[in-house]
């Protein structure tokens, strides 16, 4: 069920831009060493080289042909080396966002271009993934400066809370993972913009093609089957939610409901994305 707060996707572009300017405004009066809260083992540099990196990778995704999965190790090789310069790299971010924007511009939507999620593999799905890439990594800018975090725009917060239920939560799609429903249901609602979501929890589990690494996992399945009342429930602002759920603060989320359904819920959560 496509859930987006835009119709039209291209309307991803300007949080694409607004928060890509808005997290090297943030770093730019970081000091360059200065330890990065939410993921310990980056810099303020380091973080801004990783966003730069990303928005290359995914810049040549959409400008390129279709590319199977077995040609994406060389899109990642490909990318230039990191500047050493300060100044060089962050003329590198602010020219990479660009070109990303230029590229998903050109293509539209509706293009289709490799993601790595198989249920969607348009420049579409790379419109939502990097507008809500660019705002995650914000937030860790932000915190990495020692300066308040700015508003998020409720309906992108909505949607990453939307992205994160439906998209990192559930199993990889393909043939390769299985999901083994257990007993209990998560509602998940934002307060400010009345938005619920309901996740059957269970385990997925599988071999991944490539690494050959054996998955078993907790993990959470959207539902819209309303008849099964939940046995527990998260509730805070869109964008307490969708910083709680990206494990970058968002503290007046409220969780009520059974101890160990919630401690499910952390063990999920805790697993986190970079």
């Amino acid at each position: 069920m496509d859930q987006l707060p835009f119709s039209d996707r291209t309307r991803y572009l300007d949080h694409l831009r607004d928060e890509s300017d808005r997290f090297r405004a943030a770093l730019a009066v970081a000091d360059p060493a200065a330890v990065v809260p939410t993921c310990p083992e980056w810099n303020a540099d380091d973080l801004l080289w990783h966003l730069t990196e990303v928005q290359l990778f995914w810049s040549a995704i959409v400008e390129g042909p279709v590319l199977e999965d077995s040609e994406i190790e060389a899109v990642e090789s490909g990318k230039p080396a990191r500047p050493a310069a300060r100044l060089a790299l962050q003329a590198l971010s602010a020219a990479t966002t660009a070109r990303l924007a230029a590229a998903l511009s050109a293509a539209g939507p509706a293009a289709p271009a490799w993601s790595w999620h198989p249920a969607d593999r348009t420049a579409g799905f790379t419109f939502r993934r990097q507008a809500h890439e660019a705002l995650i990594h914000r937030v860790d800018a932000e915190l990495t400066a020692g300066v308040d975090v700015s508003p998020f725009d409720p309906g992108l917060a909505t949607d990453g809370v939307d992205e994160m239920l439906r998209i990192f939560w559930g199993i990889p799609g393909g043939e390769w993972a299985t999901f083994h429903p257990g007993e209990h249901v998560v509602e998940f609602v934002t307060s400010d913009t009345a938005r619920s979501w309901r996740v059957l929890l269970g385990r997925w589990t599988g071999t991944g093609p490539q690494s050959g690494r054996e998955f078993d996992e907790p993990t959470g399945m959207p539902i819209d089957d309303d008849s099964i009342a939940p046995t527990a429930r998260v509730r805070g602002s869109a964008a307490d939610l969708d910083r709680w759920l990206w494990t970058r603060g968002g503290s007046d989320v409220e969780r009520t409901g059974d101890a160990a359904v919630l401690a499910v819920v952390d063990e999920i959560v805790a697993d986190g994305v970079e």
